[in-house]
């Protein structure tokens, strides 16, 4: 039961109250017995106890007709004692008890006609208390007056008190266990029911959410930051899995791409050691294609090791790159394989960027190459460098075909070519628009693609501007 919140919260109202009630009757039954005690005193220690105990031992016992004993409990006893210490005379008022106070050896001092302080003696039965007061008498010689009044009363009085206060403390025990019981139970039922949940997410459904989740009470507070929790614990299994996926297609796409120029460098391999030696044709050929699959090959693999790289967050260099120059010489670079395609530049001032001036130079080939590659050759290219907001942008807009919109949610992913049926040799296997992601991201920026005005795409690249 000390295991569970529920038991230890019982514990511990059940143990609040049983001390709460404890010290509330501890201090009753002392203020009572104290009250009783004080008013038992006044009459020990009152005038006319004096006159009575005088009046009934000096007539032997044999007092008739009302005298103030009548003021006093069956079973009090009066005794004179002499200068010796036996007892002399013994009366009692009343009472069938035949038990007697228990006195010390040595009376306290007392003036004389003047009860002294009382004092609680026990009876000779074992029984019955008393509280006494003794006084030195010159009525009698000098011998001392012994008054004692049995606590019988008190003590029935307070032993019905313990009873009362046993049988009522019971009572709120009882009672308050069982509301207790109630409201820990009730309190507690959103817990279990997060509890039920927290199982079936730990299953694997990660939709399912906590409830209550509310600002107004503690568990809800608790249910807004466990469904906060679960919120991102979601994304970041959802993210993980769409990294896997991306993780399974680049494999498989890379092996794919891979195992064509390995097998034609296979294939002219064989074709050289069948003979073709014997052939200068058939061997130039074979040497021409193994040595331009491996170029080919190379560059693929090259590649990609950008891309992992980048993927990995290593550092880039850091130098102030003017994007108007990477654009001249990407754009001049372009006339000069391409010198029938009509190629605008409009970069009209200087833009610096603080980044990685051999990335950059590569976004901005890509780019272009991009588009003299995927366009017709009689449709116009514009390069464009601005700035907006702090943000230098790099534009190149073709007037080609265009992409559909399936295409261009997946253009930047590794291996994707918008047209599948383009040869590899002068379509690319589809790393170029990855990289320029990769490197647009690892400077701080972006890329983004969107339809050119009368056909086409437009791809935009923003880097942050250097100082």
């Amino acid at each position: 039961m000390t295991r569970s919140l529920s038991g230890r919260l019982l514990i511990g109202v059940i143990g609040l109250v049983l001390v709460g009630l404890a010290t509330a009757d501890i201090a009753t039954y002392l203020l009572l017995q104290n009250n009783l005690l004080s008013r038992i005193d006044s009459q020990l220690t009152a005038r006319s106890t004096v006159d009575t105990a005088v009046s009934v031992l000096g007539a032997n016992c044999n007092v008739r007709g009302p005298l103030p004993a009548g003021d006093f409990p069956a079973g009090t006893i009066t005794e004179l004692i002499g200068r010796d210490g036996a007892v002399t005379v013994s009366c009692r008022f009343l009472g069938t008890s035949t038990a007697k106070p228990q006195l010390p050896q040595q009376l306290p001092q007392s003036t004389l006609d003047t009860p002294g302080r009382p004092f609680t003696v026990r009876g000779d039965d074992g029984v019955i208390q008393y509280r006494v007061t003794a006084w030195p008498e010159d009525s009698f010689e000098g011998s001392y007056v012994v008054f004692a009044i049995p606590l019988t009363e008190m003590q029935s009085t307070l032993g019905t008190l313990l009873l009362l206060e046993g049988a009522i403390g019971a009572g709120v025990v009882i009672a308050t266990a069982v509301l207790a019981f109630l409201i820990v139970r009730v309190g507690l039922r959103p817990l279990q029911r997060m509890g039920v949940v927290a199982q079936d997410i730990a299953a694997g459904d990660l939709t399912r959410r906590v409830e209550p989740a509310t600002p107004e009470t503690e568990i809800g507070r608790l249910g807004l930051a466990l469904n906060g929790m679960l919120s991102q614990i979601e994304a970041a299994f959802a993210e993980r899995t769409r990294s896997e996926n991306r993780l399974r297609r680049f494999i498989a796409d890379a092996s794919h791409e891979l195992r064509t120029p390995l097998t034609s460098i296979r294939g002219y391999a064989e074709m050289l050691r069948r003979g073709a030696e014997k052939s200068p044709q058939d061997s130039a050929v074979a040497r021409r294609r193994i040595e331009e699959e491996s170029v080919r090959m190379s560059v693929m693999v090259n590649d990609m090791l950008v891309l992992a790289r980048l993927g990995q967050g290593r550092p880039l260099d850091s130098a102030p790159v003017d994007l108007q120059a990477v654009a001249r010489d990407a754009v001049a670079d372009a006339r000069a394989v391409a010198p029938q395609r009509e190629i605008s530049l409009d970069a009209p001032e200087p833009v610096v960027v603080t980044g990685d001036d051999t990335r950059l130079r590569q976004v901005m080939g890509n780019l272009v190459r991009n588009a003299v590659v995927h366009t017709p050759a009689e449709s116009p290219i514009d390069v464009s460098v601005t700035t907006r907001d702090g943000m230098a942008l790099m534009k190149v807009a073709d007037h080609g075909p265009g992409l559909r919109p399936d295409e261009a949610s997946r253009i930047f992913e590794p291996f994707f070519r918008a047209d599948p049926s383009r040869s590899r040799d002068s379509g690319g296997v589809g790393l170029g628009l990855s990289i320029v992601s990769a490197v647009a991201a690892a400077h701080g920026g972006k890329v983004s693609v969107s339809d050119t005005p009368g056909g086409g795409a437009t791809f935009e690249v923003e880097i942050p501007m250097g100082a």
